[in-house]
């Protein structure tokens, strides 16, 4: 599936006349094959021993160039550093208050609300996102570890 989104995504590039250089490919397969929802910093630094003479700079340009095409979403939720998403379906995020963790949350009966807005109250809906925090698996493991020594 990876693969196939990776392709996808290049022949979108080409379509917009985007050269696919290789520190820009480098940066694509790195969200599509990521599941953590990287900070640019995180991006960077798993790319650098490849690229040595790429720049953080390469990389938030990339990630805004993304963002434009429309394959990336920045993630921001109050805290120092946005996070990136490679999205190809809506979906939705739950939050982890004390890692930080970022979780795809799909929830399809979600979908259709920008459409319920319109029809309820008019609105004309650019866009939508919904969060969910909480405490995830791990951390609720750590602390159960923790309160039992």
């Amino acid at each position: 599936m990876g693969y196939s989104m990776l392709t996808d995504s290049i022949a979108k590039l080409k379509n917009e006349k985007i050269r696919i250089t290789p520190q820009r490919l480098a940066v694509l397969e790195y969200l599509v094959e990521s599941d953590t929802h990287p900070t640019a910093d995180e991006i960077y630094q798993a790319l650098v021993d490849r690229f040595p003479n790429m720049s953080a700079a390469t990389v938030y340009n990339n990630l805004h160039l993304f963002m434009k095409v429309g394959f990336v979403k920045e993630l921001t939720y109050g805290d120092a550093s946005s996070r990136f998403d490679f999205t190809n379906t809506q979906h939705y995020h739950a939050i982890c208050e004390e890692c930080g963790d970022v979780v795809d949350l799909y929830y399809p009966v979600l979908d259709d609300v920008e459409m319920v807005a319109q029809s309820l109250i008019g609105f004309e809906v650019t866009h939508h996102r919904m969060e969910v925090y909480g405490i995830c698996p791990n951390c609720q493991e750590k602390r159960n570890t923790q309160q039992a020594q």
